[in-house]
């Protein structure tokens, strides 16, 4: 008896081995890009050419407001969806019961209540913790919910395979995009830590309806009969940037997310500004830093720091440290509390922001969606609020780096090995 429980163990843990090195190979990186651009970020021809590239229409009159906290993201959100006259697109990965989950709710249960055509996609896994007496209120008034992607199997592909964008738009004409889902954390401090550092940005312009094909894509996939529905702005918004709008799925190769940093890297000249958790780089985005640090580019990496929401793959992303401060990268981790947001800026003209981050699990592997702007004052007030962080950051010495305990040293080398599918 003894003997076939030490051989149901031994099966189990060869199983896990077997899933886990099938999981790595799925996800490694199978083409590393090499990508130079001839274009710089401040050259007129470029916007153009970064939207030809990526098949993306470049998009002439978006307007931004930016949202450094969930407090006043969440506020902003709120009462856009409290004013919706015709219909709400809502898309998210995390929605939690709690006090912000349950603010959310009554405000699009009372919005269907009063005519609004209401349809969410909720990632399965990420809004897990909704399902129940919230779903009941939200479907009882008429909001129709698409759930991405449910795991009704020991398929690698459904586990793995997550949406982790973030969208909301509001009649076709307002939309917001970001870091932020839905939960407490994010609007204040809770039990387990700290409020979140996050960003979130209100677009307005045909960029909205434009944020609204994404997640009318993951509608279709998830809604059942549906009648996508996509009108945008009556008008053009006046002193409007130019801007592109990128969503992604899993695709072999490569797809336009990562195409998207890896020409935002490729034009700089000056500065690059990196701020993401869970920053894990590949072959393709560590010989693009390096490239830009061979143009002599100025290039700035800020992370989350110990107080971090998935602690493996913290230690992953350390993993890299040696091979970003060899090329001459400053980096930076994030003090006071978990910092989640996605953005990037270079030279000061072109901003990344967006449900994305600097990893290959959303530039290869998750459903993602971001914007890219050339609007300086877009980009001066992401610089500003990058420059706000880097003052409660702790800055990572070369130096000293390669000397800290061997106990740490160890347990990144081996979560390092995992960096391609977190």
């Amino acid at each position: 008896m003894l003997r076939f429980a030490h051989w149901k163990l031994l099966t189990a843990v060869g199983t896990v081995i077997v899933l886990i090195a099938v999981a790595l190979a799925i996800a490694q990186d199978q083409d590393a890009l090499r990508i130079r651009a001839p274009l710089a970020t401040d050259d007129p021809r470029f916007p153009g050419y970064l939207a030809q590239i990526l098949g993306r229409p470049l998009l002439p009159d978006t307007r931004f407001v930016v949202y450094s906290d969930g407090a006043s993201a969440y506020e902003a959100m709120l009462q856009r969806i409290r004013g919706a006259r015709r219909r709400i697109s809502f898309e998210t990965y995390i929605f939690d019961a709690g006090s912000t989950g349950d603010q959310f709710v009554t405000a699009l249960t009372e919005a269907a209540r009063r005519g609004v055509q209401v349809r969410m996609v909720l990632d399965s896994v990420g809004a897990g913790t909704l399902k129940g007496a919230a779903v009941e209120r939200l479907e009882g008034a008429g909001v129709r919910i698409g759930w991405f992607n449910e795991v009704r199997s020991y398929s690698i592909e459904e586990a793995n395979y997550r949406t982790h964008r973030k969208i909301l738009v509001i009649d076709g004409e307002a939309a917001f995009v970001g870091g932020m889902g839905v939960a407490d954390h994010w609007a204040f401090d809770t039990a387990d830590g700290p409020r979140w550092r996050d960003t979130q940005v209100e677009v307005r312009g045909r960029a909205a309806a434009a944020l609204e094909g994404g997640f009318y894509e993951n509608w279709i996939e998830t809604g059942g009969l549906v009648e996508p529905e996509v009108v945008p702005a009556s008008a053009p918004v006046p002193d409007g940037a130019p801007t592109l709008v990128v969503w992604s799925s899993p695709e072999g190769g490569t797809n336009g997310m990562k195409l998207l940093y890896l020409l935002a890297i490729a034009s700089a000249r000056r500065t690059l500004d990196i701020q993401s958790p869970y920053l894990i780089t590949d072959e393709s985005t560590l010989w693009s830093l390096q490239e830009a640090r061979r143009r002599g580019v100025r290039v700035r990496l800020l992370m989350e720091g110990d107080l971090t929401d998935a602690r493996p793959v913290k230690a992953s992303s350390r993993s890299g440290y040696a091979d970003l401060l060899a090329i001459g990268a400053e980096l930076f981790e994030y003090q006071p509390a978990m910092m989640h947001t996605k953005a990037l800026v270079a030279d000061g003209m072109l901003s990344i922001v967006g449900s994305a981050n600097f990893d290959n699990r959303s530039l290869e592997l998750n459903d993602e969606i971001n914007v890219g702007a050339f609007d300086s004052a877009l980009a001066a007030r992401l610089t500003r609020d990058f420059t706000t962080d880097l003052g409660r950051a702790r800055r990572i010495d070369p130096a000293a780096w390669p000397h800290r305990p061997w106990r740490e040293r160890v347990v990144e080398e081996f979560w390092g090995y995992f960096g391609e599918i977190f």
